[in-house]
């Protein structure tokens, strides 16, 4: 079996990559694995291992002559690549745009070309928009806010008009707020922590009650994994983690973890346009695939606060780059 991996050498995509080349999924045992990444500020090569089954392959999802190289003998994709900063894709959207939207559709065509078995695409809770009370299910209308997430709802909408149209293999996960080792540090958790081993302040958006749900990278990998393995094509698969808090409560969680005060706490203008909730109902992959997360938050997260402590070396100068 061969695997592509897009975006690998990022967060999700590199615990993906690590965790199947460890043997964590039995049913991909002794795959191959090229990973198609263009080490964008947030890729970095020190998130893979040297591993005799690992092919490494500087590329851009948008240049159809390096997808089709990438593509060569591929049974599975797994598509994490794309640009994920919801600030980043507010100041400016056209990388998103062309990441997300274009660098998708070269996807899609490259595996229909190669004819692959299965494509997964990676996307996020973000699309469906904001939500008051309840959680969405996977035939909720895609209502997006951000540039991001409606560069993302765009990609979801191409993945799903390639299975209709042409029959390729695909199933789409959406998933709530990941956290872990290895995240980059512009976002919430890793910015908070690595801001306060520092002795600096983190900012808070506004009021600071905007709620996410919680889900651990490891779980995050493992529901997608079964999706790979046993979703129904054209499909797509919520991945929640059971945990909404909102970021005043994960803010002082951050704090208690690295003993520090609510003096540390500082308020800023809210973001453009912020959701105020996000919760996703996962009903459909525990009955269908038998997904249920294992990691609890607190045990998660104070394995990730120790994971940043413990090195400084991996993230200073990612932050710098920053």
């Amino acid at each position: 079996m061969r695997v592509l991996v897009t975006g690998g050498a990022g967060f999700i995509g590199s615990h993906y990559v690590r965790t199947l080349l460890a043997g964590g999924y039995p049913a991909f045992a002794g795959a191959e694995v090229v990973v198609l990444d263009l080490l964008t500020y947030a890729g970095t090569r020190t998130n893979l291992p040297d591993h005799p089954r690992l092919e490494f392959v500087h590329g851009d999802i948008r240049d159809p002559e390096a997808v089709a190289a990438a593509m060569a003998g591929v049974d599975v994709v797994v598509h994490f690549a794309a640009e994920s900063h919801v600030d980043r894709s507010i100041r400016g959207a056209a990388d998103f745009v062309s990441t997300n939207v274009l660098g998708t559709q070269v996807l899609l065509q490259g595996a229909l070309d190669a004819r692959v078995s299965r494509f997964v695409h990676v996307s996020t809770d973000e699309v469906y928009g904001s939500i008051d009370e309840g959680s969405w299910t996977e035939d909720r209308p895609l209502e997006p806010n951000s540039p991001y997430s409606a560069s993302k709802a765009g990609s979801d909408l191409l993945a799903r008009a390639y299975h209709r149209t042409y029959g390729l293999p695909v199933c789409i996960t959406r998933c709530s707020n990941n956290y872990g080792p290895h995240q980059f540090p512009e976002k919430v958790i890793p910015l908070f922590v690595t801001n306060l081993l520092d002795g600096k302040k983190v900012p808070l958006y506004g009021d600071g009650l905007n709620v996410r749900d919680w889900l651990h990278v490891d779980d995050h990998c493992r529901g997608i994994q079964l999706v790979a393995e046993k979703g129904r094509d054209g499909e797509v698969y919520n991945i929640g983690g059971g945990t909404e808090l909102t970021n005043l409560e994960l803010t002082r969680r951050l704090l208690a973890a690295v003993g520090a005060g609510e003096e540390m706490i500082e308020r800023v203008p809210d973001r453009l346009g912020h959701d105020r909730r996000y919760s996703v109902d996962w009903t459909k992959i525990r009955t269908e695939l038998g997904y249920e997360p294992r990691r609890s938050f607190d045990e998660g997260l104070a394995e990730t606060v120790r994971w940043y402590r413990e090195n400084r070396a991996w993230w200073e100068p990612l932050k710098a780059r920053a």
